[in-house]
């Protein structure tokens, strides 16, 4: 038996735990969603904005246990909570908890990433308004914050 072979599947291994792997994004889980409406809407003339956006309402249910994944959005989203109570967790770790009734604003950007959670026992239902440059998905993938 030759030792050159060995050290060198000794020396891969080490490297391939030694050396970062690229960020893994997050999946949901137990959650659904319905598109109640969708439309573009081209730039205003006198706006900031350079594009068209895309304008979607969703209704999203997450079921108890259940969770979006880590995530961001590219514009501005609006979401009621029809029933349930929604745990986001923010990129800076701390949560913020909205019950049936209530309304959120998320902010945006790659820089704010987050995760929404149903700790409780009943289903939660979310009525969401995405407002995203044209083109752009509802939400995009990002690795989990560690807390």
């Amino acid at each position: 038996m030759s030792v050159k072979p060995s050290l060198a599947a000794l020396s891969c291994v080490a490297l391939a735990v030694l050396l970062p792997s690229p960020a893994q994004a997050t999946p949901s889980s137990g959650v659904t969603a319905q598109i109640l409406f969708e439309t573009t809407v081209p730039a205003m003339t006198g706006s900031t904005e350079t594009g068209a956006t895309d304008l979607t309402l969703r209704r999203i249910e997450i079921a108890p246990g259940g969770t979006t994944g880590w995530h961001y959005h590219d514009g501005p989203v609006y979401a009621f909570v029809e029933s349930g109570v929604l745990t986001r967790t923010l990129d800076d770790c701390t949560t913020v908890v909205t019950a049936a009734g209530q309304a959120i604003t998320e902010n945006f950007g790659s820089d704010h990433v987050h995760i929404g959670s149903n700790l409780g026992e009943v289903p939660l239902v979310l009525l969401a308004f995405y407002t995203e440059p044209a083109g752009k998905p509802l939400s995009e993938d990002a690795p989990a914050v560690t807390c």
